[in-house]
């Protein structure tokens, strides 16, 4: 992603309605693991990384990009430059990592999942998020240097790949999948835009409502996975 884009990122993420709702994703996600060292992988603004730090864990945001980076050390987190196909970490040496919206943008994904395999103990944990259904692709991928979208199967068959146990995946966004295939139909550029108060919450109001429907086995706009080292 651009620096433009990860500052833009970075201006929008704490009142985003998408935002806000992926970070209380992520404190359910984690609710029942007990903290420990932990990675935010393509922190960009390192709102998730201070979703992890607030739930007691030892949280480091890596970037790729200087301005992402520049970012989330400027938000007092402890950050570090790394590629994620490469990552300057010890075997073995994590509990958990959260790689939210990273997948889509390496070419060699592959590559991604075998360093995360590698860094985590046995008993750790990998959180995975990715924007989901290549029918979806739109200018807004172009725009934020996505290099495909996943299909549930492809994501679970690349963790598998990969050496992990898929114990959860489930869609995201659902119910406002229909207004968002319409609207990258006839927009261009980025979804990364502020937008007025009333619109923000109208959209946070159905997003939230996601949290108590059984819609996780539909379609949606993302994808969210959970997954444990395989013996």
């Amino acid at each position: 992603m651009e620096g433009t884009e990860v500052r833009k990122l970075a201006e929008l993420e704490d009142d985003h309605w998408w935002y806000r709702e992926r970070r209380h994703l992520l404190a359910k996600a984690i609710s029942g693991l007990t903290p420990g060292r932990a990675i935010d992988i393509g922190a960009a603004g390192g709102g998730n990384t201070r979703v992890l730090r607030q739930h007691g864990w030892d949280a480091v945001a890596l970037e790729y990009g200087a301005d992402g980076a520049e970012v989330a050390h400027g938000r007092g987190l402890a950050t570090i430059r790394g590629d994620a196909t490469r990552l300057p970490l010890a075997d073995a040496s994590l509990d958990l990592v959260v790689a939210f919206d990273l997948l889509e943008h390496l070419v060699d994904d592959d590559a991604a999942v075998a360093e995360v395999r590698r860094v985590l103990k046995p008993t750790g944990t990998y959180l995975v998020a990715v924007p989901a259904d290549p029918r979806l692709w739109s200018d807004h991928d172009e725009a934020v240097d996505h290099v495909r979208r996943y299909t549930r199967e492809g994501l679970v068959d690349l963790l598998d790949r990969g050496g992990f146990q898929v114990t959860d995946v489930r869609s995201w966004n659902v119910l406002l999948r229909p207004v968002v295939a319409m609207r990258r139909k006839s927009s261009s550029g980025s979804d990364l835009d502020d937008m007025h108060p009333l619109v923000n919450w109208g959209l946070r109001t159905i997003i939230t409502a996601e949290r108590y429907l059984p819609v996780g086995g539909l379609p949606g706009v993302s994808l969210l996975l959970r997954a444990q080292p395989r013996s």
